[in-house]
């Protein structure tokens, strides 16, 4: 607790407003209109940019009941709702109102998240509220800021030291509902040919082989929880579970994931993780896969907008609707993250995954390319575009489909778009439009899947 006051006194001295000059003056000398006023009968007319200044200069002087008028004269200037916003966001931070100063802020950033001043002043008030994660998110988006002074920035990076040196969680949920072209994520085709006896047959697929449209009520929660427990050590445990239900269960389908581990703090630039995992899924009403393995992480910072990441992921998988598919999975995956603006990130990166399998024929290795972009925009909008393409081949053949083993290409995309300045209870509108297509020389196994998710999300 003791650092997270420090971290406090940090930011509380990294936006101290910059009027020292007027406290060094001597006291008999009024430093604002009221006090001329006091002294003197007068009158006086303000530009809205005096009377912004001048409510600025009662609130430093902690003259809080003063400033109060101008604010709400100032509020009545269409013009001037930011000023209007800013000015009464800090007398509710002088007021010790910390969560209505952090709801004034938030309004401008929606409106405009380039103000970069004001998203600092709301990661103090989130800091002085406990909520970390959220004022390290602040912290790190005003850190992308190019033209921050080179003191500030390295107030910054000592702020998000001891914060990160503190325990810190996350959580995150959402409900929605969710059109699908493809519940069983199975083949379009309505014939396939096998090989039967040196000669080809073809064959009429039953209808419950081949691809179902339905609409499905969707959930996810993601949530994490970091305690230190040495110098630039921490622990870290990430629970990850989403599903989606269908009319009946037979296309019910749910996954949860649990990682536990340690991660490691190099500087303030760079860290290193790793986390034994164990992952669950559910299909059709049955338990139909176990997995256990281990991930490890590592990033590192090149600059204030540059972020480089590296991650392996290996797993052991227990199948229990077909045994062909038990076996070991091991992926790799690099991602570049540039930030173009301080709420805007642009990503690449590539990806390797070999699995080994009971059957050979299912066995694979797997190489791809990812891409992304996304951020915030004004009057709350945020929005992320994503997609991968990748190309398998697999080690065997199957013989009843072809002489060749199956090779695929992947395809998959996504867009999401939401608004964060929309609440209900407390959740904003969230919409994501997926497409996922795998070409094929066995066509029983290609097929398309387009899928829209109309959710309501909260992060916490």
């Amino acid at each position: 607790m003791s650092s997270l006051r420090a971290a406090l006194a940090f930011a509380a001295a990294l936006l101290a407003p910059a009027a020292a000059g007027a406290q060094t003056q001597p006291a008999s000398q009024p430093t604002s209109l009221v006090d001329r006023c006091a002294a003197e009968v007068c009158k006086a007319r303000l530009t809205p940019d005096q009377l912004a200044g001048e409510a600025m200069l009662l609130i430093e002087q902690k003259r809080f009941d003063e400033a109060r008028p101008l604010i709400t004269a100032l509020m009545t200037l269409p013009d001037h709702k930011l000023e209007g916003r800013f000015l009464s966001g800090m007398l509710a931070s002088g007021l010790g109102d910390h969560a209505g100063a952090a709801e004034f802020y938030k309004a401008i950033l929606v409106d405009d998240p380039s103000q970069t001043r004001v998203r600092l002043e709301l990661g103090r008030e989130m800091l002085a509220m406990g909520h970390t994660a959220s004022a390290d998110k602040q912290f790190r988006l005003a850190q992308q800021d190019d033209d921050l002074p080179t003191d500030v920035a390295r107030t910054i990076r000592s702020i998000r030291d001891i914060i990160r040196s503190n325990r810190a969680w996350r959580f995150d949920v959402d409900v929605g509902f969710a059109p699908d072209t493809n519940i069983n994520n199975a083949t379009a085709a309505d014939t396939i040919a096998i090989n039967w006896g040196g000669a080809t047959l073809p064959l009429t697929l039953d209808p419950s082989a081949k691809a179902r449209s339905g609409v499905g009520q969707t959930a996810s929660i993601s949530a994490g929880v970091r305690v230190p427990v040495a110098d630039h050590t921490s622990a870290i445990v990430d629970v990850d579970s989403a599903g989606s239900n269908y009319q009946g269960v037979s296309y019910d389908d749910y996954q949860a994931q649990l990682a536990a581990g340690l991660e490691y703090r190099i500087g303030d630039v760079a860290g290193i993780s790793i986390q034994a995992v164990g992952a669950q899924r559910w299909y059709g009403g049955k338990l139909v896969s176990r997995q256990a393995g281990v991930k490890t992480g590592f990033q590192v910072r090149l600059n204030g907008r540059d972020r480089i990441g590296v991650q392996v992921d290996a797993r052991r998988t227990d199948a229990r609707f077909d045994a062909s598919y038990d076996g070991t999975q091991l992926a790799g995956y690099v991602t570049y993250e540039h930030a173009v603006t301080s709420t805007l990130v642009v990503s690449g990166g590539g990806f390797v995954r070999r699995d080994w399998l009971r059957a050979d024929a299912y066995s694979s290795t797997e190489l791809g390319v990812i891409a992304g972009f996304g951020g915030e925009l004004p009057h709350g909008i945020t929005f992320g575009i994503s997609g991968t393409a990748s190309r398998a081949t697999f080690d065997a053949p199957i013989p009843i489909f072809s002489i060749d083993p199956r090779h695929d290409w992947r395809l998959s995309a996504r867009a999401t778009i939401g608004n964060r300045g929309w609440r209900i209870l407390g959740f904003s509108p969230q919409i994501t439009a997926s497409y996922s297509r795998t070409d094929t020389n066995i066509p029983y196994f290609a097929n398309d899947r387009l899928r829209f998710r109309f959710a309501l999300a909260r992060y916490f």
